[in-house]
C-alpha cells in the first residue's frame, strides 16, 4: 500500500465531510487530495483520473471564490436547486466528454479500462462544476461516479482507496439530504458553515 494512497485516503475523507458540512475549507483539503491522487493514478495507469486532477484543481479554485463572493452583493453562496435546463446540459457534456476521454485513453495510453475511466471521469468533472455553484444536484453525479468508482478501484488493485469512495457514497446521501433541507432556507442557514471565513472572504 503506497503512502499516497493512505494520505489520498484521509484527506478525500475529510474533504467530502467539509463539503456535507458546507464548509469552504473543503477547496484548500481537495487540492492537497488532488496532487496526492495524481501521483497515485499516474502510477496505477488511471490516466483520465489522473488528468482530472488536474481540472479539479482549476474548479477548486473557481468554486472557493464562488462560496465566498458569488453570492448576492458579493457576499457567500447559498445552497440552491439545480436549474432544470442543467440537465439536459449535464447529459450532454457527460457524454461527450466521456468519448473524448475515451479516444485520448485508447490512442495514446495503455489503458485497460478506457471506458470505465473516461466514464467516471466525466461524471466526476460534471460533478465538481455543479459543486461550485452550490447546486443540489451535484449529490446525484457524485454518488453515480463512486458507485462505479469502487469495482473500478478494486479492479486496479487501490483496496483502500475503494474502500473510500464506498464510504464516499454513504456521506453523498447524507449530504444530499441535508441540502435538499437547506434548499428554501435564509441565506445566513443555507449559506457557509464557516461564517468567520464568509466574513472574511466578503471584505
Amino acid at each position: 500500500m503506497d503512502w499516497t494512497e493512505v494520505a489520498g485516503f484521509v484527506t478525500g475523507a475529510a474533504c467530502v465531510a467539509l463539503v456535507v458540512r458546507r464548509s469552504v475549507w473543503n477547496f484548500p483539503v481537495g487540492i492537497a487530495n488532488n496532487l496526492l491522487f495524481l501521483v497515485l493514478f499516474t502510477g496505477s495507469g488511471l490516466y483520465g483520473d489522473a488528468g482530472l486532477q488536474v481540472l479539479y484543481i482549476a474548479l477548486a479554485v473557481l468554486g472557493w471564490w464562488a462560496w465566498l463572493r458569488g453570492g448576492p452583493d458579493r457576499g457567500p453562496l447559498t445552497v440552491r436547486r439545480t436549474p432544470r435546463w442543467f440537465w439536459p446540459v449535464a447529459v450532454v457534456l457527460v457524454a461527450a466528454a466521456t468519448w473524448a476521454v475515451w479516444s485520448l485513453l485508447t490512442r495514446h495510453t495503455d489503458s485497460d479500462v478506457p471506458t470505465w475511466d473516461a466514464l467516471t471521469t466525466s461524471l466526476s468533472l460534471v460533478a465538481q462544476l455543479m459543486l461550485s455553484f452550490k447546486w443540489i444536484g451535484n449529490w446525484v453525479l457524485w454518488i453515480a461516479a463512486d458507485l462505479l468508482y469502487v469495482p473500478l478501484y478494486l479492479h486496479k488493485g487501490l483496496t483502500l482507496t475503494a474502500i473510500l469512495y464506498a464510504g464516499f457514497v454513504v456521506l453523498c446521501a447524507v449530504g444530499l439530504l441535508q441540502w435538499w433541507r437547506l434548499r428554501d432556507a435564509p441565506a445566513d442557514v443555507a449559506g457557509n458553515d464557516d461564517a468567520v471565513l464568509a466574513a472574511v472572504g466578503s471584505r
